[in-house]
């Protein structure tokens, strides 16, 4: 049975969208327990609102009287607040409890838990975030970091290229997996003096199959499988695309409810559009792998709904176990 710590007080929706996605967790993987990590009369004030009566046995309640909020800082939140949810949930992967956490919770405090309690892998500097971003052709891409850490010297992008590599070949069972360097050119010597040394670094490591730069508009296309970047570059990007998707659905249902005929168009073709959305919707994956520390920690996005905590769970919570037994091998 793979259990799960759950901070049932991370994100804009807590503890009512973080306790639901648990719950329909629990009801699509019967294999699945979950450790719901928070203050006790909240969570059972949510509960006792679910029908839960067949999930007897297979979930527990841990009290945590603290939250740690998006206005706290990272480090000194988690050294100050022990009795918080995040870092309870997290101490349970570091006692052996659970076999990963799932937080929509404070990025910066989850990363700051994940590094000094559970500790950095071998050969891992700074852990990273790496969402699944998609790109035509069916195709998924990799992008790492998008939020962790704001500044990355060549020797973490060079990291996060490892990391990429191994996460796509074990997700996606990809052989050799492409990586890209973000970049604003695709010709050799562009960018900073960090993408210019993280260039030579990538293209110089035999066990990186590094195709040069990439700009961003590449991203989508999948010329890539993993591309590497630095945290303040990749949040600005994952966050545009994402007010991109949902401009561009409002844009298509104002314009195709705008007359009779388009109207009948629009019915005709609505399986389509749904696919269409299914594919850009970040709820659909749930969360993103904190990669480089030793445990299984996945952070969804803060403004999660109930659906995105239960893809993050059954998607990324148990996948990751996986893929950790190749990372522990150390990069």
């Amino acid at each position: 049975m793979v259990k799960i710590a759950l901070d049932v007080m991370g994100g804009d929706n807590a503890p009512q969208a973080p306790i639901l996605g648990g719950v329909e967790a629990l009801k699509t993987d019967s294999e699945l327990y979950i450790y719901f990590v928070g203050p006790v009369q909240a969570i059972k004030e949510q509960l006792s609102k679910l029908d839960i009566e067949k999930l007897e046995g297979r979930y527990e309640i841990i009290d945590a009287q603290e939250v740690i909020t998006n206005d706290d800082k990272p480090v000194e939140a988690v050294r100050r607040k022990k009795d918080s949810s995040l870092v309870k949930a997290v101490t349970l992967v570091k006692e052996g409890k659970a076999n990963s956490v799932v937080t929509a919770g404070n990025t910066g405090a989850f990363m700051a838990a994940g590094y000094f309690i559970l500790g950095r892998i071998k050969g891992i500097s700074r852990p990273a975030l790496a969402p699944i971003f998609p790109a035509q052709g069916g195709k998924h891409t990799v992008v790492l970091d998008i939020g962790a850490n704001m500044d990355a010297t060549a020797e973490n992008l060079l990291q996060y290229g490892k990391m990429g590599s191994i996460y796509a070949q074990r997700v996606f069972n990809i052989k050799n997996p492409k990586v890209g360097l973000l970049n604003v050119g695709v010709e050799e010597g562009k960018g900073n003096e960090v993408t210019k040394a993280a260039y030579d670094l990538l293209k110089n490591d035999p066990s990186i199959n590094f195709i040069g730069n990439v700009e961003a508009r590449d991203v989508p296309m999948g010329v890539a499988d993993v591309i590497v970047c630095d945290g303040f570059v990749g949040n600005v990007m994952l966050k545009f695309m994402e007010g991109l998707a949902s401009s561009i659905f409002a844009s298509l249902k104002e314009e195709l409810t705008r007359g009779v005929f388009r109207t009948i168009g629009a019915m005709l073709l609505k399986p389509a559009f749904k696919d269409f959305k299914k594919k850009m919707d970040y709820s659909e994956h749930g969360g993103a792998p904190l990669l480089g520390v030793k445990g299984a920690c996945i952070k969804s996005h803060g403004s999660s709904d109930a659906k995105a905590i239960k893809n993050a769970i059954l998607k990324q919570g148990k996948g990751m176990i996986e893929v950790l037994e190749k990372f522990n091998e150390g990069i």
